[in-house]
């Protein structure tokens, strides 16, 4: 009889503490989601947090790399790297005596199968000569034009000129050296117009627009500079939801050149 009153004792302990903790839990519930509080919505892509740090970068309005036309060997170079040209200036010079004695060569021969056309076309007047010799001298005299005009390209090859003012990048080739087509031959920029280039957050073309005005700090010279949206890109990427695009500076720096990187930030932030 004594065991029996203690193993219902024990029972009811048992059931006991797990009522307690039951109620423990229940109690607690409500208190950890308290202290979690509500979920939080994702901030809009065009926050002034994001706005504020956009990153951009300057860029030349016009640059390229030219190449070699034709094979030969480099006989002047007459700018350095860093150094300013106008358009049309003399970059590169290759040796050109080959190509014009080639141009030479097809010129007199051009001039003997032009002769020969135009005088069979005389004694054609005078039933002198067939149609068919001389339609034979007019096919060979077309044909030496043509020769012309290929050797004429050539002897242009020689000499690489500015297509726009600006200043040399970088210098690819040395004076001396033989170069065969389509080698790379000098790295050049034009400087007189430098643009901004952002990758802005998609929303942001609730508002932006071409003619928004924003400022653009320079990391290089620590100062800030007026600038204005000259373009708009023509399509959103899809995986990253940003646009970009291209602003000018109201005045050109004299202190900012292209490569050099900043931040971005627009007056409609603070509206």
């Amino acid at each position: 009889m004594g065991e029996e009153q203690g193993v219902a004792q024990v029972t009811r302990i048992g059931w006991w503490l797990a009522g307690g903790c039951v109620m423990s839990v229940c109690l607690l519930i409500p208190i950890v989601r308290a202290t979690a509080g509500p979920k939080s919505d994702p901030k809009p892509a065009s926050s002034a947090a994001e706005l504020s740090t956009i990153r951009g970068l300057v860029k030349a309005t016009a640059q390229a790399t030219l190449a070699s036309q034709v094979q030969g060997r480099i006989s002047q170079l007459p700018f350095k790297e860093g150094q300013r040209f106008e358009k049309g200036a003399l970059l590169v010079s290759l040796d050109c005596s080959k190509y014009e004695a080639e141009l030479a060569s097809v010129q007199a021969e051009y001039r003997g199968k032009k002769k020969t056309y135009e005088n069979n076309l005389r004694l054609t007047k005078h039933k002198a000569v067939g149609e068919l010799e001389l339609v034979v001298s007019q096919a060979d005299a077309e044909k030496a034009y043509a020769a012309v005009k290929v050797a004429q390209v050539n002897v242009t090859g020689c000499t690489v000129r500015a297509p726009f003012p600006g200043r040399v990048v970088k210098m690819i080739v040395n004076e001396h050296e033989n170069v065969f087509p389509n080698d790379q031959l000098i790295s050049l920029l034009d400087d007189s117009l430098l643009e901004i280039e952002l990758i802005l957050p998609s929303k942001s073309l609730a508002w932006l627009k071409v003619g928004t005005p924003f400022e653009y700090a320079v990391d290089e010279t620590g100062l800030r500079y007026p600038a204005v949206v000259q373009d708009i890109g023509a399509n959103v990427d899809p995986a990253s939801q940003t646009v970009k695009v291209k602003g000018l500076f109201r005045a050109q720096p004299d202190n900012v050149l292209a490569g050099m990187s900043g931040t971005a930030s627009f007056a409609e932030l603070s509206h």
